[in-house]
């Protein structure tokens, strides 16, 4: 039964080609060691999730890598900015005739198996699920049927994202998770103990 699907984008892992802006402060290596680590949690806490999961890879795909051949379906992203990459992995789930589509990103530490599963059941009762983000954007979108405009006129990667978008539905049946943290910026980790050894180096 092809019901509900979870979409994953991901960086491929490379030195010095992710979390920029973390890297910013905590250096290349230790970025690409704590997205690495990021990277292995999300892999966790979907692999045993009751829905088709999907990786949509970020520069190529990786047939030997942490996302199991078996469990995951893997594709490439394309378009020119985050919400082409977004609106194509949606196109390609409902055009495969899932009836339930939610799209996560890589990068979500405060993020469980429950909190999915609990996505895909408010989707029961809603035409959209959205979890926000601490920084005005969101860490967690799904919906019951393509909404091309939700990925088109946005200023990606600020904080008007989530308000723009909720604009967009305004008129529409909406569930909102609880609000989440994702990891941009050296202060989103400092404080958490899961994060202290990559950061050793790092002068308080």
């Amino acid at each position: 039964m092809k019901k509900n699907l979870l979409l994953v984008l991901t960086r491929n892992p490379e030195l010095g080609k992710c979390k920029t802006r973390l890297a910013a402060t905590v250096g290349d290596q230790a970025a690409l060691d704590i997205y690495t680590f990021l990277l292995r949690h999300t892999v966790n806490l979907t692999q045993n999730l009751a829905a088709e999961k999907w990786v949509f890879y970020s520069e190529e795909i990786w047939q030997n890598d942490m996302w199991d051949n078996t469990i995951y379906g893997k594709h490439l992203q394309l378009g020119l900015d985050l919400g082409e990459r977004m609106l194509h992995a949606f196109q390609k789930g409902f055009e495969a005739g899932f009836e339930q589509v939610i799209i996560i990103g890589s990068d979500m530490y405060h993020l469980s198996q429950s909190d999915l599963e609990d996505a895909f059941e408010q989707l029961e009762k809603h035409d959209y699920v959205i979890g926000p983000a601490e920084d005005g954007g969101y860490y967690l979108l799904g919906m019951k049927t393509l909404t091309p405009k939700l990925f088109k006129n946005k200023k990606w990667g600020t904080d008007s994202v989530l308000l723009d978008t909720l604009n967009d539905l305004k008129s529409e049946n909406v569930a909102l998770l609880p609000e989440r943290n994702d990891v941009d910026y050296y202060e989103d980790i400092k404080d958490i103990g899961a994060f202290a050894p990559f950061l050793k180096h790092i002068k308080q």
